[in-house]
């Protein structure tokens, strides 16, 4: 799953909707996740000449083991055609990257640099390690960003594994230097850290519905596949003959049948299985001295600069269904509106809306 998950990343942003390469957004790649040769990075507060990931690994003895792999695109043509590259980091034992971090240089056409391992011992059976690389390419002053593209690592993604421990979330870690990079947990053991070029939560998925990269994927799936539908043939015939990985997208999508784009339009999961924790909320939350529970009857009572709907449940009662708590410590409440014909149905789906303390009057314990 995590190698699949790897290759839809790398190509995230690789070509965006209408998919057309006279699109203005599709003249360059995005920025994020790309390593820059040092002469151009050094002129752009923006751009980096290295990604590093730094990661807390709990380890059950020196002799436990670390690895790491690079991937990445590397662009040619006026197009930046991307051709998918990869550096592996041999497996080495906490022991001997303390004494030898080991280091890999590569050569691809041209495109040179060295990717890098290291661990540093913590207190707590812990160790924080490192997996970096660094573009080394020669390329003269003044070199604008489509060529400096053409000498560059584009979307540069990295995968750290441990064998025999496990990592701590990059989410929660302190005192770790990460740059150009978002590094998140990415196995259900906890043995293997993924260093994205967007913004992921710990334990990304694919979902199994999914009908494979569109390379804007963390867009809605459904409306993206009925935009390639929508588009003309002449629209088609030009976004497919400027890429052998966008014609093979496109061909993709316009093969999906009805009942497959139907399948993407929601999805709900009824089971017996006992809900995870934070699935079905939390059981209290206390804010200025009162304390909601799910069941408790309040007054709606939203501020003047909220969503224009709200005024629509103003001073109406709801029902406390759920309550949740954010990474922030800000409080949730997720009701439904007490009389309201549909609120069982809404209830059943999971559909609430969702007020904070300051905007209700709690009516009853």
């Amino acid at each position: 799953m995590l190698e699949a998950l790897v290759d839809t990343l790398l190509y995230e942003g690789y070509a965006l909707y209408p998919y057309t390469p006279s699109a203005t957004k599709n003249a360059t790649p995005t920025p994020f996740g790309i390593v820059y040769p040092p002469a151009y990075a050094e002129g752009n507060r923006y751009a980096f000449d290295h990604l590093q990931i730094e990661v807390v690994v709990a380890i059950e003895d020196p002799d436990t083991e670390l690895e790491g792999s690079i991937r990445f695109l590397q662009a040619s043509g006026e197009r930046h055609q991307g051709e998918k590259r990869r550096i592996d980091l041999p497996r080495t034992t906490v022991a001997m990257l303390a004494v030898a971090p080991p280091a890999v240089a590569f050569d691809f056409d041209g495109l040179v640099g060295t990717a890098r391992l290291a661990a540093t011992p913590l207190p707590g059976g812990t160790v924080r390690m490192r997996l970096s690389v660094e573009n080394a390419t020669e390329v003269e002053p003044g070199l604008d960003r489509t060529g400096a593209l053409t000498r560059s690592l584009v979307s540069t993604h990295v995968v750290a594994r441990v064998h025999g421990g496990r990592f701590i979330s990059p989410l929660e870690s302190e005192g770790c230097t990460n740059v150009n990079t978002w590094p998140v947990l990415a196995s259900d053991a906890d043995d293997a850290v993924l260093g994205a070029a967007i913004m992921l939560p710990d334990h990304p998925q694919l979902a199994p519905e999914s009908r494979g990269s569109l390379f804007d994927s963390t867009e809605i799936e459904e409306a993206l596949l009925i935009h390639v539908l929508a588009l003309s043939d002449e629209e088609r015939e030009q976004a497919a003959t400027q890429d052998p990985a966008v014609k093979a997208m496109l061909e993709r999508a316009a093969s999906a049948t009805p009942e497959e784009i139907m399948a993407l339009h929601g999805r709900v999961n009824v089971g017996d299985r006992e809900p995870q924790r934070g699935e079905q909320g939390e059981p209290e939350a206390t804010y200025d001295g009162v304390t909601y529970r799910p069941g408790d009857h309040v007054l709606l009572k939203p501020g003047e600069n909220n969503a224009p709907q709200d005024h629509l449940v103003a001073g109406r009662s709801a029902t406390v269904e759920r309550i949740y708590v954010d990474y922030d410590g800000k409080i949730h409440l997720a009701v439904t509106v007490d009389d309201v014909p549909g609120q069982d149905i809404l209830r059943d789906i999971g559909r609430y809306l969702f007020f904070n303390p300051t905007e209700v009057e709690r009516l009853n314990a």
